[in-house]
């Protein structure tokens, strides 16, 4: 069948290998024959158990472009529109001799264009016409799909699911729906929408770690129990990996808002103002109280033992407030930013957790079955009888390893 003879429509956001993968389903080929098109410079980041990542993306030469517009039917305007990572140049691919060929290189999706997470199916049949598994670049404020009540998962997690069902989870998706509203009052209040939610994300994040030895706290226990499907069984630790970002999605949209409110700025400056310039905000403060009220938690502020992100947070407002009153000027090693989000700060990515669980599992086996073993020579015919020796200097004594089983004095 000649190339272009089924229509492939992109979706907007769409990984561009996303949609060649696509587009070799509707042929009814596997993606790598329709990679044969292109001349691939390098191979794709793959899982550790040897399958490819499914955020690995494709960038193309302009004459791959020509390609791929003519394998989907559909105009290259539209694919600029449609794919952010189409029109990204390589200069290792368009450049030189060869750069009148079709070549694609290899990426990772998070170097291109951004964090990429599963599209859903559902959404994509409705689209397309094809039940197909979709990569999307998507912001993690973006996540839910409120037609279907799913959370789309992160696409470079080594994990089974694409989504979590939010059907028993009616705050999650009321979260996504009041997210614009935030996002709006952060614009006005000059400060990206991407920031405000990262630094929200990363506090609550923080607090999501230590919830776990929290007494007063149900809410995340129950909201993570239905994220399961009614109960996580015996797999906690990996479902509060891959349920973090869903669980604690309400309370991020509803952190975000708090700190871009001017009241709960206000009252955080009151709490810190002090002859001789600004101090470290109390814990039992009126900001605190306030905030672990608008989270629904009024135990919450005397439990924190230090939410580093928002510590920062804090800092970065009373110094701004501080000069702005006293006319000081500006120190060049305090970030002038208060919802710039320190490298230190950030949550860890959800693929690196799921490997450190996977290591930490693998390194229990081992020891598990190391201990195992010595039981077991220990419980053998002849393990309690000990080899004598001479040592060094001809005095007779016993050895510090017992006998195996297939051996006698």
């Amino acid at each position: 069948m000649a190339a272009g003879a089924l229509r492939t429509v992109p979706l907007a956001g769409e990984l561009t290998a996303s949609l060649i993968s696509r587009a070799a389903g509707r042929y009814g080929l596997p993606p790598a024959g329709v990679l044969r098109l292109w001349t691939c410079r390098n191979s794709p980041a793959r899982l550790d158990g040897g399958g490819v990542r499914a955020d690995a993306e494709v960038v193309l030469n302009e004459a791959g472009r020509r390609v791929l517009a003519e394998l989907c039917g559909v105009e290259p305007a539209v694919l600029a529109r449609a794919l952010p990572a189409f029109t990204v140049d390589d200069p290792k691919i368009s450049n030189g001799r060869e750069a009148a060929r079709a070549q694609a290189r290899w990426r990772a999706a998070g170097a291109v264009a951004g964090p990429a997470a599963f599209g859903c199916r559902l959404c994509t049949a409705r689209r397309t016409g094809q039940a197909l598994r979709a990569v999307r670049y998507m912001p993690r404020w973006r996540r839910v799909c409120t037609r279907h009540g799913r959370w789309l998962l992160d696409a470079e997690a080594d994990q089974p699911l694409e989504h979590l069902d939010l059907r028993n989870v009616p705050e999650v998706v009321a979260a996504q729906r009041r997210w614009p509203g935030v996002a709006r009052r952060a614009v006005r209040a000059r400060v990206e929408p991407e920031q405000a939610f990262a630094l929200a994300h990363a506090v609550v994040a923080h607090w999501w770690e230590q919830a776990l030895y929290w007494e007063a706290e149900w809410i995340w226990p129950r909201r993570l129990h239905r994220l399961a499907g009614g109960s996580v069984g015996a797999e906690l630790e990996w479902w509060r990996i891959v349920g973090r970002d869903a669980a604690i999605f309400p309370e991020a949209v509803a952190v975000a808002d708090a700190l871009l409110d001017p009241v709960m700025q206000e009252l955080l400056w009151h709490d810190t103002d002090a002859p001789g310039g600004p101090r470290l905000a109390p814990f039992d403060g009126v900001f605190a109280r306030r905030l672990s009220e608008r989270l629904e938690r009024p135990w919450l502020y005397p439990l924190d033992d230090g939410n580093a992100p928002l510590m920062a947070w804090q800092g970065a407002v009373r110094r701004e407030r501080f000069r702005a009153e006293n006319q000081v000027p500006r120190h060049g090693w305090y970030p002038d930013d208060p919802w710039f989000l320190r490298k230190e700060h950030r949550p860890p990515f959800v693929a690196l957790q799921l490997r450190r669980l996977g290591e930490q599992q693998a390194a229990a086996r081992r020891v598990a079955g190391v201990l195992q073993a010595a039981r077991a020579r220990r419980a053998a015919p002849g393990a309690g009888r000990w080899q004598a020796f001479t040592d060094r200097r001809g005095r007779r004594c016993r050895a510090y390893q017992q006998l195996s089983c297939s051996r006698s004095l």
